[in-house]
């Protein structure tokens, strides 16, 4: 007894010196924390070998010993530090506050706790009344861009007629709108309160109407504006001049009378935008007994469906952001829809044939959501359970490789594809009824929230340590922390390297940068550290699938 007082008395020490001591050992975990049958690991990075030491598991406030273990064998170099562990306490459970300590080192603060991440996702939906532009009672700033759009541009062709695109999002940082986001945006808020009303149907601001709807209903007002007839869309408000004349809030922008709209239409954009027509038009009509809006929303899906034949693959108007190279797994997702809203087999036949074309993505971006229409395929032919497995498979194998367990190659927007990828798991458990997947999912949402080499939590105003100058125009101006603001995400520092930024920091995150990731928590970053609508759109579904 004494001699475990004595330990507990030297390691209260210890920890309450950790402020004075200049690191060598650094822990990286979950900043939120975990439930308590979730797996739960750390990785903890070393300048020194940590084989025969032991980890504890403290209580936050008594520094109490509640667990410990072994820290095991060293899983090698990373960067800069010669030895990397893995730790894993899944056996303990116990619901509370906690860190855990090495040596003189510890972790930040998390929790065990069934009930911890719906305060993540009301965080991440308060970024989209950010985004809202127009008379759409936006929040942190006024309404802006009232005149969307002034001109009409049609392929190499300028037409001086006004177009009313207002309202909708902004899609990141800066002021331009795209319909391609914005339909993916506003399916993926559709899709999660369809999956589960139960976990997406809060409503915050207790008006009686689920909150996620109420802001889909934002995307599907501007989405139906950007009808320009029966046979193309708007695709795209405003261009690269937007990116020209200096940060502003956008109720002062100078170009407010100078936002061209682009005219275009493919198979691609038919796909997502009548798949989130056909979505909205169920909902509307079960939960609201809207039958207006519904059949507003139908008619408007299937106008479209019905021309798919008639124009391009893949739409390439605009000035160049966010264009797909295929349409088949859009398309698919459109006749599912479809015919989950009106049963017209026809829809059911195309889906099918669109789903088998699209085959397994092993990926997952604005472009690649087959895995969306292969879920709901799934009800009516188990084969398409088979074309989402392989690709789960891989991401798997690829994570194993990895000390903080990335599931694919970091590239742009590399958080939307690792959320991707989760969802897949989430998806694939769903529809298979196996948790063969349940690591991975666990796997992204922990590194989101500050299992990674930087140990930072992407999601701003979420954690101890989370992001707080992402490259966001709005919150940078007014001097605040952008409200669940979801960093891009780390990439290939080879790949950063050709941007030529112009940090505005000093990178306090150099120790740990390394040639296969590379992440700045710097406002002048627009790769690695701009929100998008689309990651928040992505990240309420993975977090929101945690809530219990």
């Amino acid at each position: 007894m004494k001699k475990a007082m004595k330990r507990y008395i030297v390691l209260l020490l210890l920890i309450t010196s950790l402020s004075c001591a200049k690191s060598e050992l650094f822990i990286r975990a979950s900043q939120v924390g975990f439930a308590p049958n979730d797996i739960k690991t750390a990785i903890v990075l070393s300048a020194v070998s940590l084989e025969d030491e032991t980890f504890f598991v403290l209580d936050s406030k008594s520094k109490r010993i509640d667990f410990q273990s072994k820290v095991g064998k060293s899983k090698g170099e990373f960067g800069s530090f010669p030895f990397s562990y893995e730790i894993d306490f899944t056996k303990f459970s116990q619901n509370g506050s906690y860190l855990i300590a090495i040596k003189k080192y510890a972790s930040t603060k998390f929790k065990i706790d069934k009930n911890l991440f719906a305060p993540v996702v009301k965080e991440l939906m308060r970024f989209f009344p950010v985004q809202r532009c127009g008379y759409t009672n936006p929040s942190e700033h006024e309404v802006c861009h009232i005149a969307d759009g002034t001109s009409i541009i049609d392929g190499e062709k300028t037409i001086n007629k006004t177009i009313d695109v207002t309202g909708g999002w902004h899609d990141a940082g800066d002021y331009v709108k795209f319909l391609n986001t914005t339909a993916l945006s506003t399916y993926t808020l559709l899709f999660a309160y369809d999956f589960s009303n139960k976990k997406f149907g809060f409503d915050y601001n207790d008006n009686n109407a689920p909150d996620i709807l109420e802001e889909a209903k934002v995307g599907l007002d501007w989405m139906l504006r950007a009808q320009t007839d029966d046979s193309r869309f708007i695709t795209q408000v405003q261009n690269l001049q937007d990116h020209d004349v200096g940060w502003r809030l956008p109720e002062n922008d100078t170009l407010v009378f100078n936002r061209p709209a682009y005219v275009g239409i493919g198979k691609n954009l038919i796909g997502i935008y009548s798949a989130t027509m056909a979505l909205a038009s169920r909902i509307w009509e079960e939960k609201f007994q809207d039958s207006l809006f519904a059949k507003k929303c139908l008619e408007s899906a299937e106008k479209y469906y019905k021309i798919k034949d008639e124009v391009v693959d893949v739409d390439s108007s605009g000035t160049g952001q966010y264009l797909d190279k295929l349409f088949e797994g859009k398309l698919a997702l459109a006749a599912i829809e479809l015919y989950e809203t009106t049963q017209n087999k026809k829809y059911l036949n195309d889906a099918k044939i669109y789903g088998i074309e699209s085959g397994g993505e092993y990926w997952w971006s604005y472009g690649n959501i087959s895995t969306f229409a292969h879920y709901r395929l799934a009800r009516y032919d188990k084969y398409f359970v088979s074309l989402i497995k392989p690709s789960l498979t891989q991401f798997n194998a690829n994570r194993r490789e990895k000390l903080f367990g990335e599931p694919v190659i970091l590239g742009w927007g590399s958080n939307v594809t690792q959320i991707g990828t989760a969802i897949q798991a989430i998806l694939y458990q769903e529809i298979a009824k196996n948790n063969d997947f349940d690591s991975l999912k666990i796997s992204v949402r922990d590194y989101l929230l500050g299992k990674n080499q930087w140990g930072i939590s992407f999601v701003s105003n979420i954690g101890s340590n989370y992001t707080k100058h992402l490259h966001h125009q709005i919150s940078h101006i007014k001097k605040y922390t952008l409200p669940g603001g979801l960093a891009a995400g780390p990439i290939e520092k080879g790949i950063i390297k050709n941007y030529n930024l112009p940090f505005e920091k000093r990178d306090r995150y150099a120790r740990f940068q390394t040639e296969s990731a590379y992440y700045r928590d710097d406002r002048m970053d627009y790769v690695t550290n701009e929100p998008t609508i689309i990651g928040n759109a992505m990240a309420i579904f993975l977090f929101g699938y945690f809530v219990d």
